[in-house]
């Protein structure tokens, strides 16, 4: 039996899972049920390194004969479970990451989302109006000292603008999100 290409495909995954670990750190509860994994991990590093330690048994009973048919069985079943399971995870770490972010705040409801809403909608207008002066200054400015200034206050109020709209479409898809969900 060869166990390479598994072997390959751990090392793969161990790189991945390590990534995800330093990006998303402990969880609060275990990532897989104690019957597929018994590290009842709450990082996917272990987890990987069970299952590196299922192909380990592997090897080492096969080379010393002990490996029955049954066993073999069973620990094969087992791997391509915990394989599984971890590509899974994988697969679906971004995923669960933008839900994270859609997901509704402690205590915030639809009505407070509106009200959120209309106050980001009216500083939207008043940093558009702010965007409008400052590009009318810089334009009847006179000397250059009064241009650098006026420059200076329209991308202020130009970088205030695209923050603003960008909190609004969160919020909206926040909005979105809730309201899809019922």
């Amino acid at each position: 039996m060869d166990l390479s290409p598994i072997k390959e495909q751990l090392h793969a995954l161990g790189l991945q899972a390590a990534e995800i670990d330093r990006r998303r750190g402990e969880g609060i509860k275990p990532l897989f049920d104690e019957r597929l994994f018994n590290c009842l991990a709450r990082l996917l590093t272990p987890c990987v390194a069970e299952s590196k330690s299922v192909v380990d048994t592997l090897e080492r009973e096969q080379s010393s004969g002990k490996l029955s048919a049954m066993r073999a069985e069973h620990l094969c079943e087992r791997l391509v479970n915990q394989v599984s399971a971890l590509q899974r995870e994988i697969a679906t770490v971004s995923i669960r990451q933008k839900e994270r972010s859609f997901a509704p705040k402690f205590g915030t409801s639809t009505g407070q989302l509106y009200q959120e809403l209309a106050q980001h909608q009216e500083w939207e207008r008043r940093l558009a109006d702010m965007v409008r002066d400052a590009e009318s200054n810089m334009a009847h400015s006179q000397t250059i000292a009064q241009q650098q200034h006026a420059q200076k206050s329209l991308l202020v109020a130009e970088s205030r603008l695209a923050r603003c709209r960008e909190s609004k479409k969160k919020i909206e898809a926040r909005i979105t999100f809730r309201e899809k969900k019922g």
